[in-house]
């Protein structure tokens, strides 16, 4: 079994890079870009170390955190007094929802006060230190993974945490004094105890008296910051509403050098999560001289729809808007907040941009509009994608458009119109039932309102409600007189289907794209063009009438190619493009390494693009810490990919332009080890081992060539 020092040690032969050893400041200006108080980058502060993936508090959360953030990452202890009078932390000052103690003491549940309110629960006033020492703590957010909790970690004193982590500033909350004089427990005296033996660079609490009893008797460069709760929530000590206090920051001042807030205090969000107006409290407070630190920082909660899934956008509008900066951020995933202002803030104006990863667009910006709408393709060249994709789907009369599925049900309401009785079944595209392209002319699904894809339904994540049926449908001549007239690189058209609408339908797709490039000039401009296909018949019948980039699609998961299977594919095709699990395979989530297909395809000269990057957490490997740029980055630099297909495709531009990149990367820019996580998993937690992936080979990828048109049958005059 993994024990919780060994897999604390474990985690930092895994998860470093060579890179981790280059702790760089992206900071080069004499004069300071940044608008906090001081002038410096604001702080992360890492609650309960790197609580989004360990246990909150326990040792391997508390290093996670100083090998994959900025330098002088702080290290937040929430306080809990024991029995005995022993400090030690742990998130909530009832101890069942973060550890096993229900398992250990089963009857010892009690019922409190806690400000006011009955609280049952396993209380740490109920136990001693001793009483603890078998007593371990697990993660107590259900939605994240609880693989690590045969680690047995234990729980730490702030003196265990301070001298076995070593952390570079360390901030101690005190939520509940109150609670704990009640029982005879002094928080105030453990604290002042403690600030002679541990140095403690910040204390923070809710409650005015405790912070005014502690002024004075702690060292004078330990920072005593007034926590703010809900605006309706009254304060316990002095009975007044912290909204109220909020509009008293000179009385705040009196007693603190600094406030911590909720994140929505600053950006306040409506009830449909869009991003109100921010409020004016940080230029406030720092006219008050304090500084301002903002909480609720996670990953892996539905962020604000402005945000588009992104967490380093977050963070950034609070460090990075033009109008003001906080101090510091308290988040869960440290590496995240880490990236955003080190890397991301302030970008240079005449900073270069990375040639890799190509940015190519899936069904444009579908992640924010529905897929390829009008406005899905303008906001991804607005994004900065290099590459805009079009599906291309065939109408009744011949117009090829771009449509992510032949089934209109996929993308439209189509099965609510008139046009419902045209269910149809169409096995050589789908199994089941559908409403498919074919079937109605072009100017039929001209009406049709589009619907914005959310693929993550399930878990009750769906995007830009706001815009879920906006824009229109473009058929593939708008498409390329849109993508003309803009900035991007190139198209990358996508044939699928091909044989079917050929022999079924009497349409010839391939014909159908050659002549719609012809006519929008692109024939001119073939290094502009790219056209993809799973299927090596439509290439081969695209390479004998033109001479565009040809890109094939491994559409299942694969970890080789044999050698004469590259050569063939070689024969038709460009490049290729292959799914993110056929690059890291993943069993449950985690990775499990690194396969050989983009170095095998790289052998033999042939580029690699890796599908669909999305933003939402929960499309992630847990060894992406539920943050795109950290998967995007582990991709191109790690699996040494040559572009990204996203939904999301500002994300990826975005990362092109930051300035962490190159060989000498921060720990927080560089790529995960594939397999650690799961080798920090004891062996009884372990998921069932998988089946690998299979090779693909010839017979995989050779084809027939395309049936010529069948012409529809006509009646005798």
């Amino acid at each position: 079994m993994c024990t919780s020092r060994a897999a604390t040690a474990l985690l930092v032969s895994l998860l470093v890079s060579s890179a981790i050893s280059v702790l760089v400041s992206a900071q080069g200006s004499t004069s300071s870009p940044w608008q906090t108080l001081s002038g410096n980058p604001p702080l992360v502060i890492a609650k309960g170390g790197f609580s989004g993936i360990f246990p909150d508090s326990s040792s391997a959360a508390y290093s996670l955190a100083l090998i994959t953030s900025v330098p002088d990452v702080v290290s937040w202890c929430d306080v809990q007094l024991t029995k005995d009078g022993a400090g030690i932390c742990a998130p909530s000052v009832k101890l069942d929802n973060s550890t096993d103690i229900s398992n250990i003491f089963k009857d010892q549940s009690r019922t409190y006060s806690v400000n006011g309110m009955d609280t049952q629960g396993w209380f740490s006033i109920d136990f001693t230190l001793n009483d603890l020492a078998n007593v371990v703590l697990t993660q107590g957010i259900y939605s994240r993974t609880n693989k690590f909790d045969g680690n047995l970690f234990p729980i730490l004193t702030v003196q265990d945490m301070f001298s076995q982590v070593k952390p570079p500033a360390l901030w101690l909350n005190i939520q509940h004094d109150m609670f704990f004089t009640q029982h005879n427990l002094s928080m105030r005296s453990f604290v002042i105890a403690t600030s002679k033996s541990v140095i403690i660079n910040y204390i923070s609490s809710p409650e005015v008296d405790f912070l005014r009893s502690i002024a004075g008797r702690v060292s004078p460069t330990t920072k005593l910051i007034f926590r703010f709760m809900g605006k309706d929530v009254l304060e316990p000590s002095i009975n007044q509403t912290y909204g109220s206090l909020l509009k008293n920051l000179t009385f705040v001042k009196t007693f603190a050098s600094g406030i911590l807030v909720p994140k929505v205090y600053i950006w306040p969000v409506d009830g449909s999560n869009y991003l109100q107006a921010h409020t004016s409290l940080v230029s406030d407070a720092h006219k008050a001289g304090l500084t301002v630190f903002a909480s609720d920082f996670v990953n892996d909660v539905p962020l604000s729809y402005n945000y588009s899934f992104d967490p380093v956008a977050e963070t950034l509008s609070y460090v990075d808007n033009g109008a003001f900066s906080v101090d510091g951020v308290i988040t869960d995933f440290p590496i995240t907040s880490s990236a955003a202002i080190r890397c991301f803030a302030h970008p240079s104006k005449n900073s270069s941009v990375q040639a890799k990863p190509l940015v190519i667009s899936f069904n444009g910006a579908s992640g924010d509009y529905p897929g390829c709408t009008d406005l899905a393709y303008s906001k991804a060249i607005q994004d900065g994608a290099d590459i805009i994709d079009c599906p291309v789907q065939m109408s009744k009369d011949g117009i090829p458009f771009c449509l992510s599925s032949a089934n209109l049900i996929d993308s439209s309401n189509v099965a609510t119109t008139k046009f419902r009785n045209l269910m149809t079944t169409a096995p050589e595209i789908q199994s089941g039932t559908g409403i498919f392209s074919f079937s109605l002319n072009w100017s039929d699904i001209q009406t049709l309102t589009p619907a914005i894809a959310s693929p993550y339904s399930q878990f009750k994540i769906f995007r830009n409600p706001a815009n879920k049926n906006a824009g229109k449908f473009l058929s593939l001549s708008e498409f390329l007189v849109l993508v003309k007239n803009s900035s991007v690189s190139g198209v990358l058209i996508g044939i699928e289907n091909a044989a079917y609408l050929a022999e079924k339908q009497s349409l010839s797709v391939t014909d159908a794209v050659l002549a719609a490039l012809s006519k929008a000039g692109f024939s001119n401009q073939t290094e502009k063009v790219m056209i993809k296909s799973t299927n090596s018949s439509v290439l081969m019948n695209i390479k004998e009438n033109a001479n565009y980039k040809l890109v094939y699609e491994v559409d299942e998961n694969i970890r080789d190619a044999n050698n004469d299977t590259v050569l063939d594919i070689k024969k038709f095709a460009d490049s290729v493009v292959v799914m993110k699990n056929s690059v890291f395979p993943e069993n449950q989530f985690f990775l499990t390494g690194i396969t050989d297909v983009v170095t095998k395809l790289h052998a033999f000269k042939l580029p690699v693009y890796v599908q669909t990057f999305s933003n939402e957490f929960v499309s992630q490997a847990w060894d992406f810490f539920s943050d795109a740029t950290v998967e995007v980055n582990s991709f191109v630099v790690g699996g040494d990919v040559d572009g990204v297909i996203t939904d999301f495709p500002k994300t990826s531009a975005s990362y092109k332009r930051n300035k962490c990149l190159g060989s000498a990367a921060p720990p927080y820019m560089s790529p995960v080890q594939p397999g650690s996580l799961m080798q920090v998993i004891t062996t009884p937690m372990l998921p069932p081992a998988q089946a690998p992936y299979p090779v693909l080979i010839e017979s995989d990828v050779d084809e027939p060539p395309l049936p010529a048109v069948k012409l529809p049958w006509l009646p005798l005059q």
